[in-house]
């Protein structure tokens, strides 16, 4: 009988077309789906919580699969070593109930996008985060994110030539921490449109070199026109931290975001 198994995955996504299996380029879900298939001896396909877009990285994120077969299901991630690139790693794996979906299950996400304010850049967070030279007012930046807040129509931070989906989302949390020179934006929600937070990256970054004004961004946020806001985060900037199966947990992280930022 077929076992519906969760992963929790982690990887650098530098070199990957995205999660999404593509045709003729490399994917998350296609390494994943032919390390399985090898362990399994069958044809596996896996369902993934959120499909990050090319050179995104993820630390969290979730993936499930019905699989028969008589690995025991806490030796995957050892098993799974063998038959992936080392930028890829399944971190746990667990047996869930038959109807149980990473996609429509989760109760929210939590990603953090990652900026190097210096004069000089990094060489090590290069492929982790954006570098930008000029100093970031990050008052004016959270005084944008708070207008961001609560449930919106956020058709003017969704990415251009994407899936029709619902633009209504809830906004929990986004939160700044300074760690020397790099600045982390926490965002959590209950759902993101593509591109959505390399968005808002994008729009709080504006908003930091004094090229918005809150007010602005609440205009446009409200237009729900894309043509208004100005350009996406850089791909390698955004991390997937953690899909949430657990309101209680989710809230629990809110608040400690909350009471790490600046």
């Amino acid at each position: 009988m077929k076992k519906n198994i969760c992963l929790t995955v982690a990887y650098d996504g530098t070199d990957f077309h995205g999660f999404q299996r593509q045709t003729n380029a490399s994917s998350i879900q296609r390494c994943l789906e032919q390390a399985l298939s090898v362990i399994f001896r069958s044809t596996i396909t896996i369902y993934g919580a959120a499909r990050t877009d090319a050179g995104v990285h993820a630390r969290g994120q979730v993936v499930n699969f019905y699989g028969e077969g008589s690995i025991p299901t806490d030796r995957i991630p050892y098993a799974m070593k063998g038959y992936l690139p080392p930028e890829i790693a399944v971190l746990s794996a667990r047996e869930m109930p038959d109807r149980f979906s990473v996609r429509h299950d989760n109760t929210g996400k939590w990603y953090r996008y990652s900026i190097v304010n210096s004069m000089v850049h990094d060489p090590f967070l290069l492929r982790y985060a954006w570098f930008i030279r000029k100093p970031l007012d990050i008052r004016a930046m959270q005084a944008g994110a708070d207008l961001l807040l609560g449930t919106h129509d956020f058709s003017a931070f969704e990415g251009q030539n994407t899936t029709p989906m619902n633009p209504v989302k809830t906004m929990h949390a986004i939160t700044f921490r300074q760690d020397g020179a790099v600045i982390h934006i926490d965002v959590v929600g209950d759902g993101f449109l593509y591109h959505m937070v390399r968005n808002i990256a994008g729009g709080l970054t504006d908003l930091g070199l004094h090229r918005l004004t809150p007010q602005r961004l609440g205009a446009i946020l409200a237009g729900r026109n894309r043509k208004q806001l100005g350009a996406t985060a850089p791909a390698q900037g955004l991390c997937l931290e953690k899909v949430f199966y657990d309101e209680q947990q989710m809230n629990q992280k809110i608040c400690m975001l909350r009471q790490q930022s600046r």
